[in-house]
């Protein structure tokens, strides 16, 4: 009996994922298993020093979405270090792309910038570097400097967007509407067709109903992005968004809501824009809700099998 793996009618796979993986796309680009290190460059947000608000989004830890990187004290090439020793107990010799995951990490003077970015590719199993911003971050001599760094490595910059709904964006605290998030991406698209660039989105946000999620994934199907990450709304510890949930406010989507909102994004995403993500991780001491989330495997296995099931795979209703 044929297996998921020769039936899968997915053209971007060697495995039964019915989606474009960054691993497969990883894999192919550099011939060998290619691992992200987060890093911590002791950035801050537009929204939480006072330039666009403060506080951060609602649903934002401490450590500004970077709570699996090394210590922020140490200079980048220690936290290279210290990540790629940890990684090595899994994966013999990898390959690494440099993750500015902590914070808005453009959001600081091109000479710092340039020190932080420059100091990662000297570390020698670096074949790229990604960097996590968001899109009223991007200074004209930022994106000036983002063309010429993606003519000498791979260069990722993925720009937070969440929502494309300004009700919602206002709520968690966002700080930028849609239409500066276009803005935003288009001059940094307009900058260099050599730097990749990837959307996050997450699903769950309070108040969003499933078709206000499928329509943040409509418009972002629009820009054809060269990545996307679907995140998972996390609950967690010490943020603004466990006092709302703990007074009952808004509720965690289920699993199996989240698989089939999932699914159906995957659907009416272009077939060629890599999927970085399908889920998230919370930490482990910190997270409160959704309990099913601690269960990665089990979430990846959900959306696959529901694929499956369904007969469907990225791009199947694109345009």
């Amino acid at each position: 009996m044929p297996t998921q793996v020769e039936t899968n009618p997915f053209p971007y796979s060697d495995s039964n994922k019915r989606y474009y993986s960054y691993d497969y796309f990883l894999r192919r680009k550099f011939g060998a298993k290619c691992a992200k290190l987060p890093l911590d460059g002791g950035f801050t947000c537009p929204n939480r020093d006072g330039t666009r608000g403060v506080g951060g989004c609602i649903y934002c830890s401490e450590r500004g979405s970077g709570d699996f990187c090394s210590d922020s004290s140490l200079d980048i090439l220690s936290q290279l270090r210290d990540a790629y020793a940890r990684l090595s107990k899994k994966w013999e010799s990898p390959k690494c792309i440099a993750y500015f995951q902590a914070f808005t990490n453009t959001y600081a003077p091109l000479s710092v910038l340039r020190e932080k970015y420059e100091s990662a590719l000297t570390f020698p199993e670096v074949v790229g570097i990604s960097v996590a911003t968001r899109a009223d971050c991007l200074a004209d001599d930022v994106c000036e400097y983002l063309a010429e760094l993606a003519e000498r490595t791979f260069l990722t910059v993925e720009l937070g967007l969440q929502t494309v709904h300004d009700s919602t964006a206002a709520y968690i605290n966002r700080g930028h509407t849609f239409a500066e998030f276009v803005s935003g991406y288009e001059k940094l698209r307009n900058a260099s067709g050599k730097i990749n660039i990837g959307v996050h989105l997450i699903n769950g946000l309070p108040h969003e109903t499933a078709e206000m999620m499928l329509e943040s994934a409509r418009e972002v199907a629009k820009l054809r992005p060269d990545q996307l990450k679907l995140h998972l709304l996390h609950v967690i510890e010490g943020t603004e968004l466990a006092s709302i949930y703990r007074s009952g406010e808004f509720e965690c989507l289920t699993l199996e809501e989240y698989a089939d909102i999932v699914v159906r994004q995957l659907e009416i995403m272009p077939r060629e824009t890599v999927i970085g993500r399908l889920t998230g991780d919370g930490m482990a001491d910190t997270l409160i809700a959704p309990e099913w989330s601690r269960k990665k495997l089990v979430v990846m296995n959900t959306i696959d099998k529901l694929m499956f099931e369904r007969d469907t795979w990225q791009g199947k209703y694109t345009l």
